[in-house]
């Protein structure tokens, strides 16, 4: 995942080749690098994600190690930034208490959190959809408050986040091709094309990078913690709003773009951010299984508030 393309935007590269970690290994890392911590239990977390593996250690912490090479890049920037970063955000995130190495077979650095309580966001156990919004707009008008100096570009630490969204056109157009038939391609192509024409005015802000529904914590239905700060850093903070179109209803759509406010260009940004990420996900899913329904339902709210020249609400099925 380095060098750029013949258009100078970055090259992704091949997909990473991830390890796998058992809670055995984990034991063994915990006691043998952090032996206070040695008689703790580790118990591997439900749906513990994709970049990391992610284990409970004991009632109050979590393990986190990186499951490639390229995701644990983002160790050494979370260890350094979630710290400053917290001071100034309005809900909890994670508070980084060690950084391990390699070691029992493991071959990358990773890390002890102080566990977050919450249940993961889903679109129906959001309790109020605008409240909810209004709080995620907060959370994001914070963060991009917070002074940019010294802060990581796009790199590889976050797979070119904040960067260029052309970076994503040949995952993109791989996608719709792949969903011919399914979608409707051709309006695929002209949002996705309205997006990559849509300038930025090279206002660095700081971004998480991946607002999606599994780094989003609730507590009785409201937003209650931003988890997962692997793919953050300091650029285009368009990507920050594809979860007006991934997790919001039409509605809430509305309130997070007025609590901003963003230009038409950043908005148009953010829906390719959505787009990109969500054609990628239905290309790959079964089309009869929950990631393939949940596709279909974003593509509705896209093309629908596309259709409706970015005022609102969805609802014609892709």
């Amino acid at each position: 995942m380095s060098g750029a393309g013949a258009d100078g935007t970055a090259d992704l590269g091949p997909p990473p080749e991830r390890v796998v970690v058992d809670v055995e290994q984990v034991r063994r890392l915990v006691a043998t690098q952090f032996p206070h911590w040695a008689e703790l239990p580790v118990e591997p977390v439900a749906n513990g994600g994709w970049d990391n593996w992610t284990f409970h250690l004991g009632p109050g912490m979590s393990v986190r190690l990186p499951s490639a090479a390229e995701y644990a890049e983002a160790v050494d920037k979370e260890h350094r930034w979630l710290p400053l970063l917290a001071r100034h955000l309005p809900v909890p995130v994670p508070t980084p208490l060690a950084k391990g190495g390699p070691g029992e077979g493991y071959p990358y650095t990773w890390s002890v959190y102080r566990w977050l309580d919450g249940e993961t966001a889903r679109f129906e156990r959001i309790a109020d959809p605008v409240r909810f919004a209004l709080d995620l707009a907060g959370f994001v008008a914070a963060l991009h408050e917070i002074d940019t100096t010294g802060g990581p570009r796009p790199g590889r630490h976050n797979w070119y986040r904040g960067g260029p969204l052309r970076t994503y056109h040949r995952q993109a157009r791989r996608a719709i091709r792949a969903l011919d038939g399914r979608i409707d391609a051709v309006r695929a192509d002209e949002i996705w094309e309205c997006a990559l024409d849509a300038r930025w005015d090279g206002t660095e802000r700081w971004f998480h990078g991946d607002l999606a529904q599994g780094n989003l914590l609730l507590d009785g239905g409201h937003l209650a913690g931003v988890i997962d700060f692997g793919t953050c850093g300091v650029g285009d903070p368009s990507c920050d709003l594809a979860v007006a179109w991934t997790l919001l209803t039409a509605d809430g759509r509305r309130a997070l773009r007025e609590r901003l406010p963003v230009d038409d260009a950043t908005w148009a940004r953010g829906r390719g951010w959505a787009l990109w990420k969500t054609l990628v996900s239905y290309a790959h899913a079964p089309d009869d299984g929950v990631a393939a329904v949940n596709s279909r339902r974003i593509l509705a709210e896209i093309f629908g508030e596309y259709t409706d020249g970015g005022r609102s609400t969805g609802g014609d099925q892709p």
